[in-house]
């Protein structure tokens, strides 16, 4: 933008180019009243130069699926609008995700990283030692059931590209007691693929053996037990430590998905170094 003309400082007024034919005015008080009064076309502009709101109307900004104020180009479009208009930052459709619970797990650890998944073209499946349903905990009561997509000891970790390991006390201290759910977690860490666990599940990581030498996060109640294992425990909303993704607590989640997303992302192509 050029200044193309000003007229006295008794008015205050001055002109400015904002393209090959359009010269706005303005005045150089700070009231934006008296801005909008000297040139309501201006303002008029402005006004539609404004980002649209987020296309979900369910979303809003701050939760699972839209990123807080100064996410890269956030503005109050959703994390799934941005993915969509930057397929080389996350392109993940088509990638098979196990889920795996048992009951007492935190729903919105799962409910929520599932929809920005499945929002984003993954295919998403929960995996349980439960046949039928699986029981979620809110809070501080139970939850709703949620029907079981793959019986554990159907499930095969080289039928899915990820896993997600949901938090809450009763599932993962359940998990971590059952010889096929930590052989079924301990082989993606194997194959060198996605990992990502938040709240209380590293707990499943600690019995596969797969936190020694790395950097994470968990409930912070998860500290010492962690750093008994071998791990470098670090109080973040989020922590990427090669295909391993952690998150402290529910209100972590739309870091955690974001971290999630970008990791599958970038796996797509291959198997990220473990």
């Amino acid at each position: 933008m050029s200044i193309v003309d000003q007229a006295s400082a008794a008015t205050g007024w001055f002109a400015v180019r904002r393209g090959p034919s359009t010269v706005g005015l303005f005045d150089a008080l700070p009231n934006k009243a008296g801005r909008q009064a000297i040139c309501p076309a201006a303002s008029r502009r402005r006004r539609r130069r404004r980002r649209p709101p987020c296309s979900q109307s369910r979303h809003r900004s701050g939760t699972s699926t839209c990123p807080p104020r100064g996410f890269p180009d956030s503005g109050g479009r959703c994390l799934m609008d941005h993915i969509r208009r930057n397929h080389d930052m996350a392109d993940i459709k088509g990638v098979k995700i196990a889920i795996l619970v048992t009951d007492g797990f935190e729903q919105v650890e799962l409910t929520e990283p599932r929809k920005a998944l499945d929002e984003a073209g993954a295919d998403t499946a929960i995996v349980s030692p439960k046949d039928r349903q699986v029981r979620g905990w809110k809070f501080t009561e139970w939850g709703d059931s949620l029907p079981v997509d793959v019986p554990l000891d159907q499930a095969r970790p080289d039928q899915f590209d990820a896993l997600l390991l949901p938090g809450g006390v009763i599932n993962p201290d359940a998990l971590r007691t059952d010889k096929k759910a930590v052989a079924f977690t301990k082989a993606f860490f194997e194959a060198g693929k996605p990992v990502a666990s938040i709240c209380h599940g590293p707990w499943t990581l600690i019995e596969a053996d797969a936190v020694r030498g790395r950097r994470l996060t968990s409930w912070p109640s998860l500290r010492t037990d962690l750093g008994n294992a071998g791990a470098d425990w670090v109080d973040e909303e989020s922590v990427v430590d090669g295909n391993l993704v952690t998150s402290r607590k529910p209100d972590d989640i739309p870091a955690f998905n974001r971290a999630l997303i970008t990791l599958l992302a970038e796996s797509r192509g291959g198997v990220r170094p473990a």
